[in-house]
């Protein structure tokens, strides 16, 4: 069949003409998608409505329901046009789905609250519990805590012992315990102790549940867990001499474990929209079942042993991939997408299996409504159903028939998921389409040969470790499109994640959807877009102005943090502080043309100034890290150590009154002169905080810069305590650029901002921070002495030049 026998026709009949078709020509039905719409709409709202609210909203619409229902029956006496009978019949439809909605909402909530776990959760009762754990356990930290690493697993209280009395429930839970949490496995039983917290309406389980003390194990996973737990280690064992990013992303791909993910790689991963490659998701089934259903075709399977290889390659997937709600919903969508894609004449049949999934995966589970995942795994589905056929048509008429359906795939899911990925990333990726078609040939081999080689591993190590080497090749593939779809200059665009942002987001994506189809169809459009889309990725429109040429000092824009970068050179800076994001910070490097690093200086071990150096080190060369002597807080410092170690990179204690020379510019450190002890190893804090701000702060680095004629003084989070130290110490302050201590926090020495008599003072905080930087009074101190103050939090980025001994600051966009 041509391509132009696929492409879809107008509807002839008068009252059907404008409606949307498939891919025959048949009108498609819009009244399951729209009780699909409905029935979610009302899930979100009534999921975190009490009970007897669900069962009101059942009641009445119910009643509405029948009444309509009622009167259409009676219209036939009447003179009633078919297409406004069907529009009522879509309206009934909607109302018994919303009644659904109102009872399964009701059902799930009172589950939730029955039992004695919610009342005991809401007086924080200390329990005993028996637990099936049901999720694998993952360890988390908290950024610029003291805390200790901790452990978060799902697991269902089976049994809960209070005050002498013993229950039988299902109340499922979400577990925050130390680190010997990370011996359970996913459908064991466990014993433990511990106290319950209350959580908010809304959510998907019924309490949270802190415990101390290690689990006491009471029975192994069933055979077939444990069966497949087998499988999952014989995989890493075979790819285990692999290089870190392969080793981390084959597990990935074969069965969701993103245990092994470097987290820059995570990140790339992101910013080129492959993140479904490296997660349970229906679009890595769909490649999946893509590979192997041809394959089996090739060796004769016919008929129903295509369906039974299909559905056989779907249970292997979900029992290796954990029969969790995430990954049953992946296999459903998966599904629906390759019936889509593969069958003549399945588009209509795909929009009613959709809307039939979504109805009853929220009565299933009435939580899905408020997951992101659902949302992006719909719209995604959606996308690939209802638009994929038509632009696969429009670009078959001038390029073979695989490639318009290599495009139209990723793109038709990638501009369904945009507003939501916008919502919850603050960015939008213009090379996610590009990126998944020239990784998407590699995903099928990688994820066969790796299931070859978890099956070949129960048999023979040696030989699992041979065919781990070949699933290693198709890897690398994709690990060299995630990094260098990622370093480009505008792979992913910051966008604001707000409701008026995401609005104008989603009204321009419907303007694409209207009219790419006519783009697709004609090459000429097709190629001046490309070019176009390669100008925008290959120097975006917002840096056409910035950095300036003659770039001196920049603040980066890092939210609440400090990143900051002096010029060293050609393609070369110190970096000061690396922000909390290392996604930013490497975007703030890779626009100012950073390559070398000479030294990168940490301030301070808080996570708003060292939690983005994986971003600094990205595909840079950099010879040395510079800290402070206080190595607090531990989890921090660790983290930093750890990748210095990793990237063989020297970690260097700072001196005081030391001098640097790197390039064209010199410092000198004139803080710390003294730092306080630390406590002993294993202690719960590193030290006391005093009224004046927290030993780790008063132990910032503290040094004056000397660049092209410029002084400027760098302050890491000074407090007036270690501010009057500096100023005592007789040290001269004078500069010409203040970088003001502490994000302009309101704990400021007046005689000491005095004391730099700066022109220019900048400040780097997060926009609606919640410490109120910068604080009225810094600000008040500042204006009194006559500089001019800038902020990243209403002004983006802050460069500073100096063309003929003029000071002039450029920002990425003008203050409010």
């Amino acid at each position: 069949m041509s391509a132009s026998d696929r492409t879809p026709s107008l509807p002839t009949d008068p009252e059907e003409k404008g409606s949307r078709s498939d891919e025959n020509g048949q009108p498609l039905d819009a009244r399951l998608p729209g009780s699909a719409g409905a029935g979610w709409l009302a899930a979100l709202v009534l999921v975190a409505q009490r009970p007897l609210v669900g069962v009101l909203t059942a009641a009445l619409t119910l009643t509405l329901a029948c009444v309509a229902a009622v009167l259409l029956r009676g219209s036939h006496s009447l003179v009633l046009r078919p297409a406004r009978r069907r529009g009522g019949w879509a309206v009934v439809a909607m109302l018994v789905v919303v009644a659904g909605m109102g009872l399964a909402a009701a059902l799930q909530v009172e589950s939730l609250q029955s039992g004695p776990v919610k009342g005991l959760a809401a007086d924080s009762a200390t329990v005993g519990v028996r637990l099936q754990i049901d999720s694998d356990p993952s360890v988390r930290r908290s950024p610029g805590s003291r805390r200790p690493p901790y452990v978060v697993v799902r697991a269902t209280i089976e049994e809960v012992r209070s005050r002498g009395i013993v229950t039988r429930v299902r109340t499922p839970v979400f577990v925050v315990g130390s680190t010997s949490w990370q011996q359970v496995r996913y459908g064991q039983h466990v014993d433990a102790n511990g106290r319950l917290e209350f959580v908010e309406s809304g959510s998907d389980v019924g309490a949270m549940l802190s415990i101390r003390s290690p689990p006491r194990i009471v029975d192994e996973p069933p055979w077939w867990l444990r069966a497949a737990e087998r499988v999952r280690a014989g995989l890493r064992r075979a790819v285990a001499s692999q290089p870190d990013d392969v080793r981390g992303l084959v597990p990935a791909l074969v069965m969701g474990d993103e245990s092994g993910l470097s987290a820059d790689l995570d990140e790339d991963f992101k910013t080129t929209g492959l993140t479904h490659l490296s997660a349970v998701s229906g679009t890595n089934l769909t490649l999946l079942l893509a590979f192997v259903l041809p394959l089996a075709r090739l060796l004769g399977v016919r008929a129903r042993g295509l369906t039974a290889v299909g559905l056989l390659t779907v249970v292997v997937f979900v029992m290796l991939a954990r029969p969790q709600p995430s990954v049953l919903r992946a296999a459903a969508m998966g599904l629906i997408a390759l019936a889509a894609m593969t069958s003549g004449g399945a588009g209509r049949r795909a929009v009613r299996s959709l809307s039939v999934a979504v109805i009853a995966l929220l009565l299933l589970d009435m939580s899905l409504a408020r997951s992101a995942g659902f949302a992006l795994s719909v719209l995604a589905t959606a996308g690939i159903v209802l638009l994929g056929p038509g632009w696969r048509d429009a670009l078959a008429k001038w390029l073979p028939v695989w490639l318009a359906e290599a495009i139209s795939c990723p793109l038709a899911a990638q501009l369904a998921c945009t507003p939501v990925v916008a919502w919850l990333s603050g960015e939008v990726s213009l090379i996610a389409v590009v990126a998944n078609l020239l990784a998407g040939a590699a995903v099928g081999p990688a994820t066969i040969l790796g299931f070859t080689a978890a099956g070949v591993a129960l048999v023979s190590t040696a030989a699992a470790q041979l065919v781990g080497w070949a699933a290693g090749w198709p890897a690398r593939w994709i690990i060299l499109i995630a990094r260098g779809g990622a370093a480009l200059p505008g792979a992913a665009n910051a966008w604001p994640a707000t409701a008026i942002g995401v609005a104008v987001l989603t009204l321009l994506c419907l303007a694409l959807v209207i009219g790419l189809h006519r783009i697709l169809a004609r090459p000429i459009a097709m190629v001046l877009a490309v070019v176009l889309l390669a100008v925008v990725v290959l120097r975006p429109v917002g840096s056409f102005g910035w950095p300036p040429g003659d770039w001196l000092f920049v603040a980066c824009d890092v939210g609440q943090g400090d990143g900051l970068v002096l010029r060293a050179g050609e393609r070369a800076a110190v970096v000061v502080d690396t922000g909390p994001d290392p996604a930013v910070m490497d975007r703030c490097l890779r626009d100012l043309g950073v390559s070398y690093i000479p030294v990168v200086v940490l301030s301070h071990f808080h996570a708003d100034h060292v939690g983005g150096l994986a971003g600094v080190l990205k595909g840079r060369r950099v010879d040395e890290i510079e800290v402070t002597p206080y190595f607090s807080p531990p989890a921090e410092y660790e983290r930093v150590v750890d990748l210095a170690s990793q990237h063989r990179i020297s970690v260097r204690t700072v001196t005081y009154h030391e001098k640097r020379v790197v390039g064209s510019l010199s410092w000198t450190t004139l803080w710390p002169a003294r730092v306080p002890a630390l406590p002993p190893p294993g202690s719960k804090s590193s030290a006391t905080s005093t009224d004046e701000g927290s030993p780790e702060n008063n132990a910032s680095i503290a040094m004056m810069v000397e660049l092209s004629g410029l002084r400027i003084f760098l302050t890491g989070d000074l407090e007036p305590e270690s501010q009057r130290a500096v100023l005592a110490s007789g040290a001269d302050l004078r500069a010409d650029v203040l970088k003001v201590p502490h994000h302009g926090s309101a704990q400021q020495d007046p005689a000491f901002l005095a004391a730099t008599n700066a022109r220019l003072a900048l400040i780097s905080a997060g926009r609606d921070n919640d410490y109120g930087h910068p604080a009225p009074r810094t600000l008040n101190l500042l204006s009194h002495q006559s500089t001019r103050t800038a902020t990243t939090s209403t002004a983006g980025a802050l460069t500073v030049t100096n063309p003929n001994n003029h000071l002039t600051l450029t920002t990425t966009h003008p203050a409010p």
